[in-house]
């Protein structure tokens, strides 16, 4: 077990090795012990885990039946028993010998990598209405994460919201199945719009407020976008299929839920909805 970021902890140790260096990484405490079969099979899995983190977070080690005193400390009462330890504090923890996937989920939310710093990075500035900063954030993301759909479905919001909208359709209509899917799918009606529209005979006036409002989107103004959206669902909520409708939600997706502007047009929207 030589390793930088791995040690063995005891009661003399732990506030210096464990509580203090947490102020400055974060800190997995392994309880195990000899007897404890489920502990062979995290301990090496924590330790190969930590070796590839290089670094993000460190190992320590306690033994219960040498430390008997930090088992009652922390109430151990199973082992093995894992607390990850971040600014002094314990803030995650489990019990037992969890599957792979459970145990990453675990020390990527106490020790996000550079990748998970840059996607949280971009989702802030995408709520600051920042837009060319947030595609920087994602495309770094994607250069060494190509597929990660948090990303891409950040870098989508982004490229419509500066009328880069034939990169933003040919990323949704290859979109990844995940979670995020859906928030892809509800962008690509717009994105769709902003590349193909075409002019319909039906109603003149209908059309050119829909005309103008694709415009006013391809120059970011959203909100008075939203205003001629929603005149011509007053008209008709039906007009051009439901499209209109469509277009909205994805203007809601880009701002995001927290907007002013979303709030606001989103309660308007219901309110000629229902």
């Amino acid at each position: 077990m030589s390793s930088d970021y791995i040690i063995e902890v005891s009661e003399s140790d732990f506030q210096f090795e464990v509580i203090q260096y947490s102020r400055q990484k974060p800190v997995v405490v392994d309880f195990w012990a000899e007897w404890c079969g489920p502990c062979r099979i995290l301990g090496p899995l924590l330790e190969s885990l930590v070796e590839e983190a290089d670094g993000r977070f460190r190992l320590a080690k306690v033994n219960v039946d040498d430390n008997p005193n930090l088992a009652t400390r922390y109430n151990i009462r199973g082992i093995p028993a894992v607390k990850g330890f971040r600014g002094g504090q314990i803030v995650s923890e489990f019990v037992g010998a969890l599957p792979r996937p459970k145990i990453e989920a675990f020390l990527k939310e106490l020790a996000p990598g550079p990748n998970d710093l840059l996607l949280s990075k971009g989702q802030s500035l995408l709520t600051e209405h920042r837009w060319a900063e947030a595609e920087e954030c994602f495309r770094r993301v994607l250069n060494s994460e190509r597929s990660s759909p948090a990303a891409l479905l950040g870098l989508s919001k982004s490229l419509l919201a500066q009328n880069k909208a034939q990169e933003a359709l040919d990323i949704l209509k290859k979109f990844p199945g995940s979670k995020e899917y859906a928030k892809a799918e509800t962008l690509r009606p717009l994105a769709a719009a902003l590349v193909h529209t075409q002019p319909l005979p039906d109603n003149e006036i209908l059309e050119a407020t829909f005309l103008r409002a694709l415009n006013l989107i391809k120059r970011g103004n959203f909100p008075a976008a939203l205003d001629g959206l929603l005149d011509i669902l007053r008209a008709d909520k039906r007009y051009r299929n439901g499209e209109v409708q469509k277009l909205v939600l994805a203007l809601f997706e880009i701002l995001g839920d927290e907007s002013s502007v979303t709030v606001n047009y989103r309660r308007e929207l219901a309110s000629i909805l229902f």
